[in-house]
C-alpha cells in the first residue's frame, strides 16, 4: 500500500465537492453517511445560448462559485471548517479544466486544515448515489449508470468491488436525448425538455431502431436512433413537425428507453443479482424510473430508483463514494492531481 494510503474506514464529517461538468456542488454528509446539506449551482442558464456545455466558460463559472458553494453547503449542515474530519473531490473523469477547480479548492481545504483527503472517481460517485438512496440494497449489484457522457452497465460486488459488463460503442444515452431534443428545437438542458414533451404523446406513432436488439451483448448504441430522428424530421414539413412533435418525441425516447431497460434485465438475468440500480442524469428520465420499476417488480427484484437531485452531478454522492475509498493521510496527496480519463476501478493512488 502507498505511503499514506489509509484503509478505508469511518471517514465522521466530510466536506465533498464535484466540478466535473457544468454543476457547482459542494455536500457535507456525516459518519453514518447522512447528508446535512447538498448545494448544486446549475450553469444551465450560461449554457442555454450555445445549446450545450462549453468547457472554458464551465470552468470560469465554477472558479467563481466554488467558495460560495463551500459556504452554503458548510452553513446549511450548520458546521464549520473546524468541524471537518476529512475531504473529498472528484478526481475524474470530465472537463480537466473544471475538474480542476473543484479539486483544488478541496485539496486546499485538507491541507490547510491537516485533513485527510480522497479523490473520488466520478463513475463511483453514482454507484454512492445508490448507497445514498438505499444503504441495505443487497449485493451482488446490477446498476445502469446513464448520463451525458456515460453508458454503462455494472456489477458491485462490494462498494469497492466493481466490473464492467457493457457500455455504449459510440453516443451515451443523455447524449442522444440532447441531441434528439435539439434536432426537435426543445430548450436546453435538453434531455429534461424532450421528456417533459414525450408525456404527452403517442410512444407507438413512430418506429425507431433499437441498435444491437436480440445479440448476444450488454453493450449498447445510440447513434443509428438519433441519426433516424434526423432522417424522420427532414422528411417532413414545418407544420407537420409543429403537429408531431409530441409523438415524434414520445416514439424517440420509448426507444432509447427501451434499450437500456432490456439490456439492464438482460444483464440482472445473465449474472443472477438480488437487485438492480440507476444512476446519472439519465436516471432521472420519468419514463425511465417507471420501466425499471415496473420490469424489476416483474422479475422479483429489488429496485433502487435514486430521488432527482441524486441523479444530476451532485457531491453528496462524492461523499458517499469517499466512505469506502481509501483516503490520503497529509501530506501525502499533495502531488495527486485531477485527470479528465478515469476508468471503473481506477484510482489515482
Amino acid at each position: 500500500m502507498r505511503q499514506g494510503l489509509a484503509a478505508s474506514e469511518e471517514l465522521g464529517l466530510t466536506l465533498a465537492l464535484e466540478t466535473s461538468c457544468d454543476d457547482t456542488c459542494a455536500a457535507v454528509i456525516d459518519g453514518s453517511g447522512r447528508i446535512l446539506s447538498s448545494i448544486i449551482h446549475s450553469q444551465d442558464v450560461i449554457h442555454e445560448k450555445y445549446g450545450g456545455v462549453v468547457p472554458e466558460v464551465a470552468s470560469r463559472a465554477h472558479a467563481e462559485r466554488a467558495t460560495v458553494v463551500v459556504r452554503e453547503a458548510l452553513a446549511e449542515a450548520g458546521v464549520g471548517m473546524t468541524d471537518l474530519e476529512s475531504v473529498a473531490a472528484t478526481v475524474g473523469p470530465g472537463l480537466i479544466g473544471a475538474l480542476l477547480v473543484g479539486f483544488h479548492t478541496a485539496k486546499a481545504i485538507a491541507w490547510g486544515r491537516r485533513l485527510p483527503f480522497i479523490p473520488v472517481n466520478h463513475l463511483h460517485g453514482h454507484l454512492g448515489a445508490v448507497w445514498l438512496a438505499d444503504e441495505q440494497v443487497p449485493l451482488p449489484l446490477l446498476v445502469l449508470i446513464a448520463s451525458g457522457g456515460h453508458t454503462m452497465l455494472v456489477r458491485a460486488d462490494s462498494r469497492r468491488q466493481f466490473s464492467l459488463l457493457g457500455q455504449t460503442l459510440d453516443d451515451a444515452a443523455g447524449e442522444a436525448f440532447d441531441k434528439g431534443a435539439r434536432l426537435l428545437g426543445l430548450g436546453y438542458p435538453g434531455g429534461k425538455e424532450l421528456d417533459q414533451l414525450a408525456e404527452r404523446g403517442d410512444p407507438q406513432a413512430f418506429t425507431f431502431p433499437i441498435a444491437l436488439r436480440g445479440q448476444d451483448t450488454l453493450d449498447f448504441s445510440f447513434s443509428g436512433v438519433k441519426t433516424s430522428l434526423f432522417y424522420l424530421l427532414r422528411d417532413m414539413t414545418a407544420e407537420q413537425r409543429g403537429e408531431r412533435a409530441i409523438d415524434v418525441a414520445a416514439s424517440y425516447r420509448e426507444a432509447v428507453v427501451e434499450a437500456l431497460v432490456s439490456r439492464l434485465m438482460q444483464a440482472a438475468e445473465r449474472e443472477q443479482v438480488p437487485a438492480v440500480a440507476i444512476g446519472g442524469g439519465v436516471a432521472a428520465n420519468s419514463l425511465l424510473r417507471r420501466r425499471v420499476a415496473a420490469a424489476a417488480e416483474a422479475s422479483g427484484l429489488c429496485a433502487v430508483i435514486p430521488s432527482f437531485r441524486l441523479c444530476t452531478d451532485n457531491a453528496a454522492m462524492i461523499a458517499s463514494a469517499a466512505r469506502y475509498s481509501p483516503r490520503l493521510a497529509f501530506p501525502h496527496y499533495l502531488s495527486v492531481e485531477a485527470t479528465s480519463s478515469l476508468r471503473l476501478g481506477q484510482d489515482v493512488y
